[in-house]
């Protein structure tokens, strides 16, 4: 394994370990003893800000003048906090993300959705777009629709899909499927009395490309990149780097779990190279292995105990701007979960509700979201960040102990795909995976329709025991993605590199 890079920014680096050492430290004095932690926000300080130019702005976006707020932000200043400069250079950079995942007009919009039924007219186009509430924006009076659509119009217009079923053939069986496992899993574990069973062993080839002759990288600039790596945790072992390139590159040692989670949740493998010719493309990648077990520990409601005394509040606060106890988030918790005082069987409701009412939807990256858990209510969808989201709050109003858990699902018979998920606390077993994007199955075994609340499959990858802490090592630009980390970072001399400026590609063996 290559060496630890030499870096220039010494003091950064000495800062980072030593609060790294710090919370390895307090995480191993015992999972059950709390620690003081801040949970970062996770989002642009331009969501937390209380600048009043970022405030006016973030009106101003809302009635969609944008060029108006990028004026506002970009004025100077010399009597503003540097916390209030850095929030309106976020913005700014807000900004400019917005516009790229909005870039679509009604003409292009048309044609996509004609790529898919040919003899779609103007007028259905625009009928379907308003019956699935497609996603759209006006930004400085031009209708421009999100650039993942015509997906969310194909997923909620019942008229599209019935086109598009009438034009395609009857998809074949498949020959794997997911409720067939989760059989597998409980008979396994009720069998043996294992909780960890069905292992299955998995190799990842992650590769990022960055495009050529891009403008933000001259001859000399230093580019830094951040690339998902696999966490040593409970269900998941043996895990083993086999090759990364190019040398010399730096990994991340693994989490370190406890209230809260030590040592680096959103594990990472690091390279730093200086260009030489701009002209060429930019590679990085890097060969994993790990072994999943499928986690199936027998709850029984009538087992449950109650958080240990010494507790205090791990996992059970807001965490703004993504984890908001909202009047009317705490009103649809009180309604769920009613008199019932058993925290497994509250958990069970609200994960009920969530898979019922937030259907799955193509969402917004991240960085652009003001707050996960109130636009998955009050849009009453999400994708599975948003509806684990608001899951892990309702949980948490109601004195369950929740937190993220993201990296990818790697199921047979599909490509992989990035996934996030959840873990609740439950005494006596501690922390339980939840996931509330694959919802209640459906069979008529119970404990098939409800295995995603409390447990998980073989076919998982787990990067981030966390979301929105400081990657290894720190990043000094606001991420593309602030929350969540799957794809990987780029910075390049100092400045973040966003997603479509370079591409990625995984490919998992199993």
């Amino acid at each position: 394994m290559s060496s630890p890079i030499n870096r220039p920014r010494v003091s950064i680096r000495i800062a980072y370990l030593a609060h790294f050492m710090l919370l390895t430290v307090a995480s191993l004095q015992g999972s059950s003893i709390l620690v003081a932690f801040d949970e970062p926000p996770a989002a642009s300080r331009a969501f937390t800000s209380s600048d009043p130019v970022v405030l006016k702005s973030l009106e101003l976006l809302k009635e969609g003048s944008f060029r108006a707020s990028e004026e506002l932000l970009a004025v100077e200043d010399k009597l503003s906090s540097a916390e209030s400069v850095l929030a309106r250079k976020e913005l700014l950079d807000v900004i400019g993300r917005i516009r790229f995942e909005y870039s679509l007009d009604e003409t292009g919009l048309f044609e996509k959705v004609r790529k898919v039924i040919p003899e779609a007219t103007a007028s259905e186009v625009d009928r379907w777009a308003q019956e699935s509430k497609a996603r759209y924006r006006i930004i400085d009076g031009r209708k421009l629709y999100f650039r993942r659509e015509p997906q969310n119009i194909f997923l909620f217009s019942e008229e599209a899909k019935a086109r598009i079923a009438k034009s395609r053939k009857r998809p074949e069986a498949k020959a794997w499927l997911l409720t067939d496992h989760l059989a597998e899993v409980i008979s396994h574990a009720e069998r043996t009395n294992e909780t960890e069973v069905l292992p299955v062993k998995h190799r990842v080839t992650h590769t990022l490309t960055i495009k050529k002759n891009n403008p933000a990288i001259k001859v000399g600039s230093i580019v830094r990149v951040w690339l998902p790596m696999a966490q040593e945790y409970r269900q998941q072992q043996n895990v083993k780097l086999i090759t990364a390139s190019p040398d010399p590159y730096l990994l991340a040692p693994s989490a370190v779990d406890g209230n809260p989670v030590g040592g680096v949740p959103q594990r990472t493998l690091y390279f730093e190279k200086k260009v030489k010719d701009p002209s060429e493309p930019l590679v990085f990648q890097e060969i994993f292995e790990y072994t999943s077990f499928a986690y199936y520990p027998k709850l029984e409601e009538s087992k449950v105990e109650a958080l240990p005394a010494e507790w205090g509040s791990a996992y059970l606060e807001e965490r703004p701007p993504h984890l908001v106890f909202a009047p009317e988030i705490r009103r649809e918790v009180d309604a769920i979960v009613g008199n019932e005082t058993n925290p497994l069987v509250k958990a069970k409701k609200i994960f009920r509700w969530v898979s019922l009412n937030i259907p799955w939807n193509a969402e917004d990256e991240y960085c652009i979201i003001p707050s996960f858990a109130l636009k998955g209510y009050r849009e009453k969808r999400g994708d599975c960040g948003i509806q684990n989201s608001l899951f892990i709050t309702m949980c948490r109003i109601a004195g369950i102990p929740a937190r993220w858990q993201s990296g990818f699902e790697t199921k047979p018979g599909e490509e992989w795909g990035m996934h996030d998920w959840s873990e609740i606390y439950i005494a006596p077993w501690g922390w339980l995976p939840a996931d509330a994007s694959y919802g209640v199955k459906k069979s008529n075994d119970p404990k098939i329709a409800d295995f995603y609340c409390g447990h998980q499959d073989s076919y998982r990858l787990i990067v981030n025991l966390d979301w929105g802490r400081e990657l290894y090592p720190p990043k000094t630009s606001l991420r593309s993605e602030p929350a969540d980390f799957q794809r990987g970072e780029v910075e390049v001399d100092g400045e973040n590199l966003y997603y479509d400026q370079w591409e990625t590609k995984t490919v998992v063996d199993r």
